[in-house]
């Protein structure tokens, strides 16, 4: 079959190295333009471009796919489907016509929950006991096409954001290989999704991870989890941030309030929350590397009764 792949992220190249190695011809693949980066501001190449020209498969990076010239490169390409997998800009109508077979988007949630930038981490945040990946044929809707094929993975106790996106871009791009067969043969089936059981899960900031300490632990535990490794969790701390990579639920410390810390032992750093403590395990001081919280507290003691606050 000929494929024309659309994605940008490091998520997405699994899937495109898998439609490759199952012998199906890509004829173009569709990014997002370079973008600069780091101190330097050198222009960068989306993990989906590096794949791309690993394999020596011309590249197309639009501003906006929507433009007519952006629609007349396509046209150049032969494609009996195209696959998007976190793409990053939303399709024409001539565009989801275009293929024989339409568009296909490989989507990091079980549709119909979860629709939208950042089903990954909302999953984790909001305690889900299981996620998984779900194949739609496209139409012009944010996440709202056709089912054609859905896998569940379990979430474990001690899933983050990153570890979670690695299980799903592995699960997305073998059930992707294994949708384009059924597609081929004649034996898919298309099922429409119920709208009233989808939620939305909204593009992440930076913001959404400046901890409210009068939150009950167990749900700050989850974002702490959920974004790591981005955009990540953080509290301040004497005018400093402090990034907040692991941390285990503990109980309430007695005449202690939401925000303030408690070293309990030379190794230990417990926070009091709206319920429940946290003990840090794993933080990370402006200006300083990421380390376990017992060696950070060998050269860096914190005050008993520091409050650590939404500002600066």
């Amino acid at each position: 079959m000929k494929v024309i792949f659309m994605g940008t992220p490091e998520f997405a190249v699994a899937t495109l190295e898998a439609i490759i190695e199952a012998g199906h011809e890509v004829s173009l693949v569709v990014t997002q333009p370079d973008k600069p980066k780091g101190r330097g501001r050198n222009m960068q190449f989306s993990p989906v471009k590096e794949c791309a020209l690993r394999y020596d498969i011309p590249v197309f990076q639009p501003v906006k796919i929507r433009e007519p010239e952006a629609l007349a490169e396509l046209n150049r390409y032969e494609a009996d489907m195209i696959v998007v997998v976190a793409f990053g800009q939303i399709l024409t109508k001539e565009i989801l016509d275009r293929p024989r077979y339409g568009c296909i988007n490989v989507h990091a949630s079980l549709l119909p929950r979860y629709r939208g930038a950042a089903p990954i981490q909302w999953a984790v945040i909001d305690g889900e006991e299981k996620t998984g990946v779900t194949i739609i044929r496209m139409d012009e809707g944010i996440d709202t096409g056709d089912m054609i094929a859905k896998t569940e993975v379990l979430l474990d106790t001690e899933e983050t954001g990153g570890s979670l996106h690695d299980k799903l871009s592995l699960t997305g791009a073998r059930l992707l290989v294994q949708t384009i067969q059924k597609i081929e043969n004649g034996s898919a089936s298309y099922e429409k999704q119920e709208d009233s059981q989808s939620c939305y899960a909204k593009m992440l900031s930076k913001q959404l991870g400046n901890i409210e300490w009068s939150k009950p632990a167990v749900e700050i535990e989850r974002l702490i989890r959920g974004l790591n490794p981005w955009p990540s969790a953080y509290t301040y701390s004497d005018g400093k941030t402090m990034k907040i990579w692991k941390a285990h639920i503990e109980k309430d410390l007695e005449g202690v309030v939401p925000g303030q810390a408690v070293m309990i032992s030379s190794t230990q750093l417990l926070v009091q929350t709206g319920s429940g403590s946290l003990a840090l395990d794993e933080i990370q001081l402006e200006g300083k590397k990421r380390m376990q919280t017992a060696e950070f507290l060998r050269g860096f003691r914190i005050k008993q009764g520091t409050i650590f606050s939404q500002e600066r």
